[in-house]
């Protein structure tokens, strides 16, 4: 009915690894939540740490940078530091899942 090599048999197989590779990555989601990247701006006076998770863990400024009569530019630092930082960990995470998927693109993997 499905001819020599083919149907059923094949399907099976596919589901198999497909299953596995859904496995592994939700165990690597699991462990990108627990890695982190850091970015810093200004020449390191503002800092942020990120999770592959998409979660700001941390945020270091200089005393040096904070001037009570240029509250914008220490927003401009802080906002810098945290695109930076996002973007590093959307990196790491993508850069991660292309070591599972062999470079698929997967809709809503993180």
């Amino acid at each position: 009915m499905f001819g020599k090599g083919g149907g059923v048999p094949n399907m099976q197989g596919l589901m198999k690894q497909a299953q596995k590779m859904q496995e592994k990555i939700a165990q690597a989601q699991e462990e990108l939540k627990t890695r982190t990247v850091e970015a810093s701006v200004g020449g390191g006076v503002v800092t942020v740490i990120v999770t592959g998770g998409q979660e700001i863990q941390k945020i270091t400024i200089s005393p040096e940078v904070v001037d009570p009569k240029d509250i914008e530019t220490l927003q401009d630092l802080v906002l810098s530091a945290v695109n930076a930082g996002m973007k590093k960990s959307q990196e790491m995470v993508q850069e991660e899942m292309g070591k599972i998927t062999g470079g698929l693109n997967i809709p809503g993997m993180m």
